[in-house]
């Protein structure tokens, strides 16, 4: 079920650099439970994001088209703040 809610976070791109939301490092963690609830830890690339209520939205709808959880819940943190992974920057050509 882990490769299904990557493919589906992978599906959702962030509107502003048109990367998907798990390319560039957002997504800190993902738990799934026996029973099928699925929590994902992530953060925004800015608190002040002006996407974060429809990147959080384009999640959900992807999340339960792929996966179909029984639960899900979303936790937005900005501990540790978002920094670019090395892949993203080598793509990025930083």
């Amino acid at each position: 079920m882990k490769d299904d809610i990557i493919k589906a976070l992978q599906s959702v791109d962030d509107p502003e650099l048109g990367v998907d939301i798990y390319t560039l490092g957002l997504i800190y963690d993902i738990q799934v439970s026996d029973t099928g609830d699925i929590y994902i830890k992530m953060t925004h690339t800015t608190p002040l994001c002006p996407f974060g209520n429809e990147i959080t939205k384009k999640i959900k709808e992807a999340l339960y088209q792929y996966t179909h959880p029984k639960s899900l819940k979303i936790e937005i943190t900005f501990d540790p703040p978002w920094k670019p992974p090395k892949k993203l920057r080598e793509m990025l050509g930083m």
